[in-house]
């Protein structure tokens, strides 16, 4: 398991040590399966590190002549961030809730103010509290009813498992123990005395709800729900009334809920339906009856409302039924209302609907969007905190009074550099796939790029999950948009852009639709004159990575280069170890080459690992975290080692391994900048482009692929 020693701009060489394996009849061989250290998540291997340094290693020597560039880009994204940016005051009874960032700080600091006036106070220094740490995240944060404690959330090394900790706010000291092991959800009951919390097992699965009481060890917590399949997870959530705590258990695609009363934490959890195969529910409080979203009859959901003290099926009376062109995402409570969030023909809706049955939708003004709700906190509202943005448009915060229908502007975000929207143009186009299934695509350009196939593109895809992409302004592609190139994201099949069958036929089966929607959509832009053949920069990340290393083995010919994050690229060998943290509630998903020969076979025909193979590939950026538990680091390892083994170009093939974080990356909001400016140098050099005009245009050299050197 050693490494070739080379020199620093020569690509190291995993050795391959052949793993011999067998499953339903049918032998295959991993050469790289050693890069899995047997001790994980601790990774010591000393060879595996240092086959992980040793990439690195030569990812640094490649990228240094362009660290001016990159610092250069590093400078000019962190030109869009507000360095004392801070969020618009949330009220939450007698305060007043906010964050700040410090000027050059990279983490948030917590205040509150009383709602009556005053100055405002820190609740919490996230700056102080990740200065000696690589990496720092904070996860739930959650202050007690009556206002007095926080309880707070913390993750140092990526692995995403949480540490609890409590604080008095009125003298500003600890309370407790810290409690470990954690989800990091944290939900108080109506006394302040009590918070529930969720635990991890061995093999980082949110599975048990304990009941933590101040005063009272942490070891001790009571066990208020365990849940016992491995492919479910367990979460916890609080209805908007604030009157039950939600305790769900679920995989993908199946989820059951039990409530408790938050003033009567220690009664045993009420169950609302039984699961099945297939059914997802979600629970809302109010008007004394509970509001359930659920995929019973329709897969794009139904509302529906039951009695609290008999919230089974049998009694479930319905208040808006399914329909095949409004795909009903969440429901929301309030004292006289409830909002709908839902997506009509694909684009975003919001209706406002009283309990007499009236409703109406929030009138955006714009034809392409993302809304959702903001930071609500009270049950009692007439007015509601809004967040919108487009593709042109910068996030907004609005406040919506329900009784004039009117927005007030409470906030757009400020790009300090500048940004001037009416040079810019974002539009929806529609790719034709060979099933007859039309693919939308949202595009953003500057007015002024060529419509000729001489521009540049950048093509963005994930595809999974029932995960829709929407259509929101990244002020960080104004750097992509301003050297000549556009911006497009493909809806495909995976995600949910068109409703529950968008989604299904995006997986298991159909999983293949994800990866000839993408080709399909890059082939439109292709056509509609975007970019030539071969002009086109790809990115996706995690699930999405999966995607771009399907559609490099696919269609290689077609990209300049391909950014792969985090990817999830060895599917079938991680589908088949029931250990790992993901594998069972993934079956759902992909499907289970544990007990399906079926199954088997197909994950096998597309995973992109195993079918990697002899022939030119484009230029590769792979990322990887070494604590990620989502898509652990060998996966990307492996999938670098192999392709650099088999391919048959000197195209650039380049792995980064974050030594200090997971999936998420550099947990910073300056650091995570310097990686994203490592990404755009990466694919501006792919593209030759080596200087930028005063115009903000790019010009560029020869268009020459980086190759094996720097």
């Amino acid at each position: 398991m050693s490494v070739k020693t080379r020199p620093s701009a020569t690509p190291p060489t995993a050795a391959r040590e052949p793993v011999a394996l067998e499953r339903h009849g049918i032998r295959w061989i991993d050469p790289y399966a050693w890069l899995r250290d047997p001790g994980y998540p601790k990774v010591e291997d000393p060879a595996i590190r240092a086959y992980l340094e040793a990439e690195n290693a030569y990812f640094e020597a490649v990228m240094a002549p362009h660290q001016e560039r990159i610092e250069s880009l590093h400078a000019e994204l962190k030109g869009r961030l507000k360095d004392d940016d801070s969020s618009v005051p949330v009220p939450d009874g007698d305060w007043l809730y906010h964050w700040a960032y410090t000027p050059g700080a990279q983490y948030r600091t917590w205040y509150r103010a009383p709602r009556q006036g005053g100055e405002a106070v820190v609740i919490l220094d996230e700056p102080a509290m990740a200065r000696e740490q690589s990496y720092f995240n904070l996860g739930g944060l959650a202050v007690s009813p009556d206002a007095g404690l926080l309880a707070f959330a913390t993750d140092t090394d990526g692995s995403e498992r949480y540490v609890i900790e409590l604080k008095d706010l009125a003298t500003d000291t600890p309370v407790g123990e810290a409690i470990r092991n954690t989800s990091g959800g944290i939900v108080w009951a109506a006394c302040s005395s009590t918070f529930f919390y969720v635990e991890l097992n061995e093999n980082l699965r949110p599975y048990r709800v304990r009941r933590h009481r101040l005063g009272h060890p942490p070891a001790d917590d009571p066990i208020v729900y365990e849940e016992d399949d491995p492919a479910f997870f367990v979460g916890l959530g609080l209805t908007q009334s604030r009157r039950f705590v939600t305790i769900s258990s679920g995989s993908h695609v199946t989820r059951e809920i039990r409530l408790i009363e938050a003033a009567r934490p220690e009664e045993p959890p009420l169950l609302v339906a039984h699961r099945r195969d297939g059914h997802r529910y979600s629970v809302e409080h109010a008007a004394d009856r509970l509001w359930i979203r659920t995929n019973d009859v329709h897969e794009n959901f139904r509302l529906v409302w039951a009695p609290i003290q008999d919230p089974g099926e049998t009694g479930w009376q319905e208040e808006i039924a399914g329909s095949d062109d409004d795909y009903l995402i969440g429901v929301t409570c309030f004292q006289d209302f409830m909002v709908i969030t839902e997506r009509r023909h694909g684009q975003a809706n919001l209706r406002v609907r009283r309990w007499d049955g009236s409703e109406h939708a929030v009138d955006f003004k714009e034809a392409v969007y993302t809304a959702g709700l903001g930071d609500n906190r009270e049950f009692r509202a007439t007015r509601l905190r809004l967040g919108f943005s487009s593709l042109t448009t910068p996030g907004t915060v609005y406040d919506y009074d329900l009784d004039s229908r009117t927005l007030e502007t409470l906030k757009v975000q400020e790009i300090p550099s500048g940004y001037d929207p009416s040079l810019y143009v974002g539009e929806r186009l529609w790719a034709d796939t060979a099933d007859g299934t039309e693919i939308p695509i949202s595009v953003v350009r500057r007015k002024d790029f060529p419509l000729d196939g001489s521009g540049r593109l950048f093509l963005y895809g994930y595809g999974a999950y029932g995960m829709g992409m929407p259509p929101s302004f990244n002020a960080s592609r104004l750097s992509l948009l301003d050297r000549g190139f556009a911006f497009a994201i493909a809806h495909v099949r995976g995600g949910d852009e068109l409703g529950y069958r968008w989604y299904r036929e995006g997986k298991l089966a159909a999983k293949t639709n994800s990866f000839t929607d993408f080709i399909a959509c890059a082939e439109t832009l292709i056509g509609a004159g975007y970019a030539a053949p071969g002009e086109i920069a790809i990115r996706g990340g995690s699930a999405g990575g999966m995607l771009m290393g399907a559609v490099a083995n696919l269609r290689p010919e077609l990209w300049r280069c391909v950014v792969a994050e985090v990817p999830f690229v060895d599917v079938l060998n991680t589908m088949l170890d029931e250990t790992l943290p993901l594998t069972p509630i993934e079956w759902p998903e992909w499907g289970n080459p544990l007990t399906s020969k079926e199954d088997f076979e197909r994950i096998r025909s597309w995973c992109p690992y195993e079918n990697i193979e002899a022939k030119a590939y484009p230029a590769m950026l792979v990322t990887a975290g070494i604590s990620d538990p989502r898509v652990t680091y060998w996966e990307p390892a492996k999938y670098v080692a192999k392709l650099r083994a088999t391919k048959t170009d000197d195209n650039l093939l380049l792995l980064k391994t974050n030594m200090d974080a997971g999936h998420f990356g550099a947990s910073g909001r300056f650091d995570a900048l310097k990686e994203h400016a490592e990404v755009l140098t990466f694919v501006l050099a792919c593209f030759g482009v080596t200087t930028d005009r005063e115009d903000g245009s790019a010009g560029a050299s020869p268009r020459e692929v980086m190759r094996g050197g720097p």
